[in-house]
């Protein structure tokens, strides 16, 4: 199994809001949310050459960290590695430089879906995100399901963008369109698998962690696309946009460690009797996805799936 096309760009987005509201209440817990963040769907450039298939190996990573209460940084193995439960979109036709593509015309662009796991170095990624964002944190893999599942096939599989809360702001006009707020969304249900490497000797299968569902983006895909060219970026057949970790609002939905164990303070408890806090080498997460809905074929997304190897 092989990319199913050549990733000239990759962009991840955060429209995942619950995730959006739960990481912020670590670091701010009176306002998690930054002000910016209902008004505009928020995403920063990835590393396209690290895009890797379903199956690969992911190394852990090097990097600088400075724990809490340490006075200069310190170099080694990230110990709070993390993974990313995401949708990928996959660009078909694209757009000419200085061209916008408007709202109503962003699902001509979507060729289709894939699941995506954008691997996360926590520890990493606290010490260097300020003042402009992700880098080596989350630059050293992301892997995808091998196949699109097609524009077309989850037609049936539409629906409503969920309502907005009451109270928040309307989207501003080009981020706006009808046939997208009544069928702009998808309702596919969403797993996490984990089987740690003693799992696997003892034939114990992987346990579920997680299961969430592609309702809980704040933002369609069409007002993803239709900000990411307002400023007249070009995107090209083959470029990848991920969701942001599409976390639900309750406990066993949330789509990352970081969640799940509240920054490291508890654990998952495992069916072999080990625990995590983040992943360890040998750890295998497996992503899935799955659309249902009576009177139609339901779709398998295929897995997502790759196993952490000591770092070099």
């Amino acid at each position: 199994m092989h990319l199913p096309a050549t990733v000239g760009d990759f962009t991840d987005f955060y429209v995942g809001i619950h995730h959006a509201n739960n990481v912020g209440k670590l670091f701010r817990p009176d306002n998690p949310l930054l002000p910016n963040y209902k008004h505009v769907p928020i995403g920063y450039h990835g590393r396209a050459s690290s895009v890797c298939t379903s199956g690969t190996e992911i190394t852990r990573p090097n990097g600088q960290t400075c724990p809490p209460g340490s006075e200069s940084p310190q170099f080694g193995p990230s110990k709070r590695l993390d993974f990313e439960l995401e949708l990928g979109i996959w660009i078909g036709e694209g757009n000419e430089l200085g061209r916008p593509i408007p709202i109503e015309k962003a699902p001509e662009h979507i060729a289709g879906l894939c699941l995506l796991n954008d691997w996360s170095a926590r520890d990493i990624q606290a010490w260097e995100y300020q003042p402009l964002g992700p880098f080596l944190s989350k630059s050293f893999a992301s892997t995808v399901s091998p196949w699109v599942i097609t524009a077309e096939a989850l037609e049936p599989f539409r629906c409503a963008q969920p309502a907005r809360p009451e109270g928040d702001p309307q989207p501003l006009p080009y981020l706006l369109d009808e046939q997208d707020q009544q069928r702009g969304a998808f309702d596919i249900q969403l797993e996490v698998l984990l089987c740690t490497e003693q799992m696997r000797n003892n034939n114990i299968p992987p346990a579920r962690i997680a299961l969430s569902n592609s309702l809980n983006m704040y933002w369609s895909v069409a007002q993803m696309i239709a900000h990411h060219t307002v400023g007249g970026c070009n995107l090209r057949p083959g470029d990848l946009l991920g969701s942001g970790t599409i976390s639900g609002p309750e406990l066993d939905q949330y789509g990352s460690m970081l969640e799940l164990t509240q920054g490291g303070k508890s654990s998952i408890e495992l069916p072999s009797g080990e625990s995590r806090t983040f992943l360890e080498d040998g750890d295998e997460v497996i992503l899935s996805a799955r659309c249902c809905k009576d009177g139609y074929p339901s779709i398998g997304f295929g897995f997502c799936r790759g196993i952490i190897k000591a770092a070099t």
